[in-house]
């Protein structure tokens, strides 16, 4: 069945930088478009960056310029570089398929704190 396992969160400084990782299995990973959510308690979980399969991105904009997303169809893994970090990116961080969703990963935590 597909899995999606999400890692490379942490604690972080604002300012500073993490990559996230996507490794997803038991799907043909390179034909879907995927993307990144996040998700904080009490809010709905977001979607902050989006790749196509073609590698086309397109990112919300309280991300842009700050985040990038991208793939390695090879690996069958996707990616979030997050950069400038800031306290509201605090949150738990999942990859998914866009726009109909398999099931949810468990996610990763990323905090932001000075």
């Amino acid at each position: 069945q597909v899995q999606l396992v999400e890692s490379g969160g942490g604690l972080v400084q604002p300012g500073g930088s993490l990559r996230l990782s996507c490794a997803a299995s038991g799907m043909m990973f390179r034909i879907y478009a995927m993307a990144w959510y996040r998700q904080v308690p009490g809010k709905q979980r977001e979607r902050v960056a989006t790749i196509a399969s073609s590698g086309a991105t397109s990112y919300v904009d309280s991300v842009k310029g700050r985040f990038t997303i991208s793939r390695d169809n090879d690996k069958n893994t996707m990616y979030l570089q997050i950069n400038s970090v800031k306290p509201e990116d605090t949150a738990v961080y999942y990859c998914n398929k866009y726009p109909l969703q398999f099931p949810w990963g468990q996610g990763t935590q990323v905090n932001v704190s000075s």
